[in-house]
């Protein structure tokens, strides 16, 4: 069965809080924005710099929950710094039957990466 590839989930200008150059890869984010956006652990996401147009793709892993954190760790440390908006995409692998039906989760924080509103 044919598959497409749909955005289902969106962390809307979420502010970068820390840039790690000593860790393998990744990024760390506050497992309540994962929860928000629909974001598995260990699922690939998609991450565009607001400040410089970098288009990243890693693997999002989980840290500490209400801590407002967006950490990009490893080769990306050189590319986003902390106070630099995102967009952090997730995607995901459908049918264009079952895309029909798709409502994305879009995400807005306030400046502390707290939801506002989905």
């Amino acid at each position: 069965m044919k598959t497409i590839t749909m955005c289902t989930g969106k962390l809307h200008r979420v502010r970068v809080t820390q840039a790690r150059l000593d860790y393998e890869g990744s990024i760390t984010l506050d497992p309540l924005l994962m929860d928000a956006a629909g974001i598995m652990p260990y699922q690939l996401v998609h991450i565009n710099n607001m400040s410089n147009a970098v288009h990243w793709e890693t693997y999002a892993i989980p840290g500490i929950p209400n801590s407002g954190e967006v950490c990009l760790n490893g080769c990306p440390a050189r590319l986003f710094q902390p106070g630099d908006e995102v967009i952090i995409l997730s995607l995901e692998q459908m049918t264009r039957e079952e895309a029909k039906g798709l409502l994305p989760k879009v995400i807005l924080v306030d400046k502390y990466n707290r939801v506002k509103s989905s």
